[in-house]
């Protein structure tokens, strides 16, 4: 898990920045940062490949915003609890507004608030570094796949922004990393079966770590 003091400071910065993109957007695909919802869904439909649909599931949601992801899931059909997860309180009040009613969905913005699940994923909350020093935000993001592997002990999914995009495009808020790092660490630091997505027409990647097929015959 994230040490709380050491990273305060940037989850103060990312609270601020994603409320804001709420207050002025609402619960939209532009209220948590992405340019239109059809992006939003292609980055979501990358995910759902670490979700089993042939049986009830249980996911967290990393930086869940409004829980945007519940709708996809429905979409496809799925039988799930969901858990969103995000340090925005301004963003669980209003995944819990959006999905009042719903027995099978819950907002927090700590863990320790939250149960156990089989499954975690994040979409898009290491792409906007803003103003942090490049080191301390790599750091950062590290310890939050940490958080990732332990809220999802079956397995987990991400996406990041590629260091393969456009240099003319390139922003300097923005954290590009480069994919196949990526890949590498987690196969060394999570598990033996992780997949490098990269080819769903974005600047960007999904990772997905399967900790649940490390014990399987071969």
């Amino acid at each position: 898990m994230p040490e709380p003091e050491a990273h305060a400071p940037i989850v103060a910065k990312v609270d601020e920045y994603y409320s804001g993109k709420l207050a002025e957007h609402g619960m939209t695909a532009r209220g948590v940062d992405w340019s239109t919802t059809e992006s939003q869904e292609t980055r979501f439909a990358q995910l759902s490949r670490l979700l089993p649909a042939d049986r009830p599931y249980s996911v967290t949601d990393l930086g869940c915003g409004y829980g945007a992801f519940v709708e996809h899931l429905d979409g496809l059909g799925h039988a799930f609890s969901y858990q969103g997860l995000d340090v925005s309180q301004a963003m669980v009040d209003a995944g819990r507004e959006r999905w009042a009613g719903r027995a099978d969905c819950a907002f927090a913005t700590t863990p320790e608030a939250l149960a156990p699940t089989e499954y975690a994923l994040a979409s898009g909350i290491f792409n906007v570094r803003m103003d942090v020093d490049p080191a301390r935000w790599e750091a950062y993001v590290h310890d939050t796949l940490d958080q990732l592997h332990a809220l999802g002990p079956r397995g987990f999914a991400f996406n990041m922004l590629t260091s393969w995009s456009d240099p003319e495009r390139m922003r300097e808020d923005l954290y590009y990393p480069d994919p196949a790092a990526i890949f590498g660490l987690c196969k060394r630091r999570f598990a033996r079966n992780v997949a490098l997505l990269h080819d769903y027409g974005l600047w960007e990647f999904t990772i997905i770590v399967r900790t649940e097929l490390d014990g399987a015959a071969g």
